[in-house]
Order: C-alpha cells, then structure tokens, then sequence
C-alpha cells in the first residue's frame, strides 16, 4: 500500500528532489523552481506560498505560487487572488491519489485567503485535467504560442516577412538591443511599461521592486531597445535551463520613431537569446481566450511560434465577490 505525505511549506521539501522533479517533468516551469519561490518571498507585496506531496518518499508533486491584492483597503479586498504561473509541477507518473492530495490542500489553505485560484498552465495537463475537475477547479480554454528556437538562422526565417522586414529597419535607423543593467536605463523601460498598463491594457502592474530584483537573478533577463541614448522600449524574460525562456513583459514606443519597431525587436532579442544559448523554445505566456478577439495574438503570431491550447484551471472560492470583482475590471477597462 502506498504511503502519502503532503509538505506544508519550503522548509518541509527536499530542495534536491525539488530540483529533480523540475529536471525530469514533461510540465517543468521557471514558475515552479526553488529559485522562483525564493524570489517570490523576496518581494514585499506579495505573499507566496509553495506546497508537496510524496509518496513512497519520493516527490511527486509542487505546487507554488503567490497571493496578492491592488489597490486600497477595498479594492484590496475585493481584489485577492491566488495565481499559480505555469500550473502545478508534476512528476509524469503521479497518482491520481497524490494529486488530489495536493489539490485538495491548495484549496484548503487558499479559500480563506483569496477569492479564486488560478493555475496558468504553460504545457499541457490533458491527462490531469479530470482529477482538477472532481476536486472542483474548472478548465479555462486559452491560447499562447511557442516558438522553436534551435538556432538563430531559423529562428528569424520562421518570423513573417513583415517582421523580418521591422528588425532590419530598426537595426538600420539605430537601435541596438542591449541587456539593462544600469538603473537609468530600468526605470526608462518601467514608465514606458506603467504607463501601457495605465492607458491601455487597464490591470495593475506589479512595482518596480519586482523588475529591480528580478534582473539581478540568474535566471532573470532584461532586455532594453535603446535609441539614441534612451531606452525606448525592452523585455523581461525569465530561464528554465536548457528548454524555455518566457517573455513575462514586452513593450516600446511603437510608432513614435520612424522605421524603428521597439516592440518587435524587444520580442526578437529573447527569441535570439534563446536560440543562441541553446533553449528548445521560446514562450510567449498567453494569446488570450479563443473566443474572443485580441489584438496581441495578432502581434505574436507574426514570430512564427505554433499556437497551442492549454488553458487554466480555475477554482473560484467566493462566487459573489468574484462577480463583483470581475465587473468592476470590465467597468475599469471600458472607461
């Protein structure tokens, strides 16, 4: 008979077999490694939380992520969220007894502090997904790309022409792709970020404190489009080593500078750097719901990457704050 034991924060998981299960997943994320937690619990406005369970005293299973509110005292309170990035991280012959124990105290940890879970899946958990819905969570179809990155000669012949064309130009007038390092230049890249957040993707953007700390990690990359001598656009990638580099931001003053494409470039530079540095692909972390329209996808879909299905798992532990909640987002974003 198989023996079950779940572990209730960092200092109850071997570290070691956290690092393994990372290696060996065929669901591996950066969002689910030591060092992501590590670097959640860095952070001052959020709070994380990670969980295991073994069996047979081998690790099966991790389950990380963070809780975090916006705003003041109200909107904090009808804002409370737990956010899983990348799902769970899963051993590819855990049990379904294994995993419903890790479910069923994710949800029994989180539903007095937030008012949904999500797992944002980056790989494909078809084969997990009946043992989420029996404990509740629902599926949430949504789009994102990959984008293979074996070397960069044909990393760029599988971008549009268009694409291909705006790199070149922007290369050409001047701009140049460089990884930020100093301060002048990360502060230039967050306001041009807040202020696309403010005027037109309408969410909250986490702090600056969450870009300043991130670029300082191993695993962290900051790319800036800088233009005479100012940065006037970039991207913020994270590394799980030797398969994937997510791009978590991306932004430029497009349309500001002729011939110059910030925004392409800032994409291209973390598929380059992929491919240079021998990761199996590039993860463009999300191209919204397929039903409906999105103007982003358009903008990815232009790097060649293959458009894949895997969706969230949604568990929402207070129906009518989360109601609420979500209206409230949608008055903002109409506004």
């Amino acid at each position: 008979m198989n023996t079950f034991k779940l572990h209730y924060g960092i200092s109850e998981i071997d570290v070691l077999q956290w690092e393994k299960l990372l290696e060996d997943s065929s669901v591996a994320s950066f969002f689910q490694a030591p060092s992501c937690y590590r670097f959640y619990d860095s952070l001052s406005f959020l709070k994380p939380f990670v969980f295991g369970v073994s069996e047979d005293g081998s690790l099966k299973g991790i389950m990380c992520g963070y809780i975090i509110a916006d705003g003041g005292r109200l909107k904090r309170f009808f804002s409370r969220r737990a956010i899983i990035p990348g799902g769970a991280l899963l051993a590819d012959n855990i049990s379904n007894e294994a995993l419903f124990l890790l479910l069923k105290q994710t949800k029994t940890y989180l539903e007095g502090k937030a008012i949904y879970i999500e797992l944002r899946n980056y790989n494909n958990y078809i084969s997990y997904r009946e043992c989420f819905e029996k404990v509740g969570f629902s599926y949430q179809a949504h789009l994102n790309f990959h984008v293979e990155t074996l070397d960069a000669e044909s990393a760029l012949k599988q971008l549009s022409s268009t694409k291909r064309r705006d790199i070149k130009l922007s290369k050409k007038e001047g701009a140049e792709i460089i990884e930020i390092k100093e301060e002048k230049d990360l502060k230039e890249y967050y306001d041009i970020l807040k202020d696309l957040y403010e005027t037109k993707i309408k969410t909250s953007l986490f702090p600056y404190e969450f870009f300043e700390k991130l670029g300082k990690l191993p695993e962290g990359k900051i790319f800036g489009i800088k233009y005479q001598e100012n940065i006037i656009g970039g991207s913020v990638c994270v590394l799980l080593k030797n398969k994937t580099v997510y791009e978590w931001f991306v932004c430029g003053l497009d349309g500001k500078f002729k011939n110059i494409y910030p925004s392409t470039l800032a994409t291209w530079a973390d598929i380059e750097y992929a491919a240079e540095n021998n990761f199996k692909y590039f993860d463009m972390m999300g191209a919204g719901k397929p039903d409906e329209g999105y103007g982003v996808r358009e903008f990815k879909a232009k790097f060649g990457g293959e458009l894949v299905e895997h969706g969230r798992f949604l568990y929402i532990t207070k129906p009518f704050m989360y109601k609420i909640g979500k209206k409230a987002i949608m008055l903002i974003k109409r506004n």
